[in-house]
């Protein structure tokens, strides 16, 4: 049996956004009846404060999926060629362990993690949510706004970036990929005032969107931030909203914008309501009236890792695209 190997450029090509939003979708509510195992990731922060290196093991009955990502967050990859999150996505044959396939992490993660938002957008906010802000001008800022025009038609967009060279360019090419107006602006307030779907997909562990800014109806997907002392949101933001999470346990233990507020007595542990999956199955009601904000703490979780790369192993397969390598242990091989 041979391995699949897919870099970037490959996994980008054989990974429509609208397809990797279905197959998130589909895992979550998998995962959500109990047929997946998704334990929380183990991590490792280097002492330097530079970053931190993950492991996210988990397992899907339907597509039957096993394997692990090892994913890197590298501070001072921001503003070079090179992504933040560098990593592989493993699978492993469920039945002898064999690897299967291993795939670039960083665009598995941008597509995902964008897509998760994306399935959330489509539950949440409202049918006729037409403006976007994006707090932010990295990789997760591009797939967020192309899952954005998948999940709701966007007409106009406002981008902010604490490097504003970035969220100019980032406007222009934007504007021209998609086809509408994308501007950037001098202040996130700027971005965020009037906007019926807000995405914040930036690295900085403070708030940087403030619930005084919030329009009535709006709906957040927080992205950035996904450790417990880290936060993209401001306490009165988090108040506001109607709160949902991909994996309760994940954001019960890891997720900064709903356990800060927690511990200061700003909310109870019932502000959060519930998994995104119960929304989608009808569980839960996302949106009680027009005017309710909501909000998706996304934490990114393992399955969606895993079945994206399933996904990207059958199709990789079919198309004839990537690098087949014999990897697996024998038991007959010499000590």
């Amino acid at each position: 049996m041979t391995t699949l190997i897919l870099n970037q450029d490959e996994i980008r090509g054989l990974l429509p956004m609208e397809t990797c939003m279905g197959l998130v979708a589909d895992a979550l509510k998998t995962l959500g009846r109990g047929a997946g195992q998704n334990p929380l990731r183990q991590g490792m922060l280097f002492r330097d404060g530079s970053g931190l290196i993950g492991m996210m093991p988990g397992a899907l009955d339907e597509p039957r999926t096993v394997g692990l990502k090892v994913v890197g967050v590298f501070h001072n990859n921001h503003g070079t060629e090179f992504d933040s999150h560098q990593g592989v996505v493993l699978l492993q044959d469920p039945d002898n362990g064999l690897p299967i396939g291993i795939f670039d992490a960083s665009e598995i993660t941008a597509i995902r993690t964008a897509a998760a938002s994306g399935v959330a957008t489509q539950a949440l906010a409202r049918e006729e949510a037409h403006e976007l802000a994006i707090l932010g001008s990295g990789v997760q800022a591009r797939t967020h706004l192309e899952a954005m025009c998948v999940a709701r038609d966007i007409k106009k967009v406002r981008v902010f970036s604490k490097t504003p060279a970035r969220a100019a360019a980032f406007a222009e090419l934007e504007s021209r990929r998609h086809g509408v107006s994308v501007v950037s602006t001098k202040t996130a307030r700027q971005a965020v005032e009037g906007a019926d779907i807000v995405c914040t997909a930036t690295s900085s562990s403070e708030p940087v969107l403030f619930g005084e800014w919030l329009k009535s109806g709006c709906h957040i997907n927080a992205a950035g931030a996904c450790v417990k002392d880290a936060r993209e949101l401001d306490t009165y933001a988090v108040q506001r909203a109607r709160l949902f999470t991909d994996r309760r346990e994940s954001a019960e233990n890891e997720a900064g914008g709903y356990l800060i507020p927690l511990a200061e007595g700003a909310i109870t542990e019932d502000h959060l309501l519930g998994e995104l999956h119960e929304v989608l199955s009808g569980e839960l009601v996302g949106r009680e009236s027009p005017g309710d904000i909501t909000l998706f703490e996304s934490l990114g979780i393992a399955v969606e890792d895993l079945v994206t790369a399933h996904f990207l192993l059958e199709e990789g397969r079919r198309k004839g695209v990537g690098t087949e390598v014999n990897l697996g242990g024998r038991a007959d091989a010499p000590l």
